[in-house]
């Protein structure tokens, strides 16, 4: 039968005041020696909280996470609200050098109600593009989007983004959506990119008038040496990416009502270098574009491997000296 401490309390002051010897007393209420007297011991040591379960008696598991982690969980969803449970523990690995898996950090912020509404809404992409890209600037996306600005009228967005790292490559706001304005954007993507003619990517549209036009056509072919590739008519999941990136875009930026275009620049500015750089993406084994258009994932990646065997043998070295202190 396991005792609380309460209980054991009350039979360590029964002992210690009995006049009938402490043998007999223990005999009484069907108590061995060998047990009451590390009962004492640890009252000794630690004062009431040595009465309570030990580690080894609470089926606590090695690998199980330490309160403070859990705490520094609760501290940083707290503090980034738009952090998914995902996202949430890819940046303690990243920033905080501490391994805490993804179900893991759910549960913590399940148990304490703070699981967050999603921030956008996916589109499946269960039929996207078949030929999947194997480096960065292979294929590029490119579509607009609108805007409407309080008093000014539509405004169009045209954006370049890398197929294989999503990374938005170039974007800027249009007053309309005509093939010269595709050229120009394309242009300054290229001349981001810093891009050479034999580096040219293939470039990834829809059907729209703009991209289907033949100046447009011949310019990509005469002039810049890109392959034009329009996805199937009806069917935006071939353009998935850009789409997706223009859901998640909008649910976000679309939450304020602009008055000027230098406004919604301001607005679009400030979500892209975060999509760009801060935001975590699943289909990118949990990196930003920004890590994956550089260059630096298989570096991270590797530190992270690192970090998670360095948490786990943390972990268990911690485990087995609690559980020898209470052997």
């Amino acid at each position: 039968m396991r005792l609380t401490a309460n209980e054991k309390l009350a039979i360590i002051q029964e002992v210690t005041r009995s006049g009938i010897g402490v043998k007999r007393t223990l005999e009484e209420y069907g108590i061995s020696r060998s047990s009451f007297y590390k009962w004492y011991q640890n009252y000794l040591e630690y004062g009431y909280d040595g009465l309570k379960p030990s580690i080894r008696t609470s089926n606590r598991q090695w690998n199980s996470i330490p309160e403070d982690q859990k705490d520094l969980v609760v501290e940083l969803a707290l503090e980034q609200t738009e952090l998914s449970s995902r996202e949430l523990a890819v940046k303690i690995t990243d920033e905080q050098r501490v391994y805490i898996s993804e179900s893991s950090v759910y549960r913590i912020l399940k148990e304490r109600d703070l699981i967050p509404a999603p921030n956008h809404i996916l589109i499946s992409a269960s039929n996207e593009f078949k030929d999947k890209t194997q480096f960065v600037h292979q294929m590029w996306q490119t579509d607009f989007t609108y805007f409407k600005v309080v008093g000014w009228g539509w405004y169009y967005l045209s954006t370049v983004l890398d197929d294989y790292s999503r990374y938005i490559v170039h974007w800027e706001l249009c007053n309309s959506m005509k093939a010269q304005d595709v050229k120009r954007t394309v242009i300054r993507a290229i001349e981001k990119a810093k891009l050479k003619t034999k580096q040219k990517p293939k470039l990834l549209s829809d059907n729209g008038p703009c991209y289907i036009a033949n100046e447009l056509k011949q310019y990509l072919k005469d002039d810049l040496n890109i392959k034009q590739v329009h996805g199937k008519p009806l069917h935006p999941q071939t353009q998935g990416k850009i789409e997706r990136y223009h859901r998640t875009m909008k649910n976000v930026v679309k939450l304020d009502n602009f008055y000027h275009p230098d406004e919604l620049m301001e607005a679009l500015e400030k979500f892209v270098d975060n999509y760009n750089n801060n935001r975590y993406h699943e289909s990118l084994s949990n990196m930003t574009p920004a890590d994956v258009y550089y260059g630096r994932a298989d570096k991270i990646l590797e530190q992270r491997a690192i970090i998670k065997q360095q948490t786990l043998a943390k972990r268990r070295r911690l485990y087995q000296q609690e559980k020898m202190l209470f052997l």
